[in-house]
């Protein structure tokens, strides 16, 4: 296995051309190659969702994920979320039902919530759905009632799936 390579990628819809250890992990590329720190470290074996980014629309988690997968795909992470300043829909309800309390584990829940609307198009999403996808970011903070209640908000919105919502970024 050779030790360094070339990785080409998209990475908030910005192209991306760097020399990286072939080990590196995704969350690695991003945060120290890359310069996006909203990803965190958390548990660094995949068990809490504080590393979760999207790779051609689907949550992973970027810790557990080498940065190699990423070779000619889309990675979006928890800064390319909004829309200039205006907030995702998603961001504007955890804001409003106050959702985040220290902060750590929202970038990853952000990521999860986003690729289950997205992904859900016209489809109900229900307390089980929201829970199941949920099932892989733990919050210590906020004991989820928030989170689900800012859930349902960002769905109710109606322009989820445009990634626009009238609050913006203070």
């Amino acid at each position: 296995m050779p030790r360094d390579l070339v990785l080409t990628t998209t990475v908030n819809g910005e192209p991306v051309r760097k020399l990286i250890p072939a080990n590196r992990s995704l969350l690695d590329f991003l945060r120290e190659d890359l310069g996006l720190t909203g990803s965190k470290h958390g548990c660094d074996v995949g068990d809490c969702g504080a590393c979760t980014v999207h790779l051609d629309g689907q949550p992973r988690l970027s810790c557990i994920t080498l940065a190699a997968e990423a070779m000619d795909r889309e990675v979006r992470t928890i800064e390319g979320v909004a829309d200039g300043t205006l907030l995702h829909p998603v961001q504007e309800a955890l804001h409003r039902h106050v959702g985040a309390q220290c902060g750590y584990c929202t970038p990853g829940i952000v990521m999860t919530l986003t690729a289950l609307i997205d992904d859900a198009g016209d489809t109900p999403i229900d307390d089980d759905m929201l829970r199941e996808a949920l099932g892989a970011n733990i919050c210590r903070c906020t004991g989820y009632t928030k989170i689900l209640a800012a859930a349902h908000d960002a769905l109710r919105s109606g322009d989820s799936q445009s990634g626009k919502a009238a609050g913006e970024i203070g």
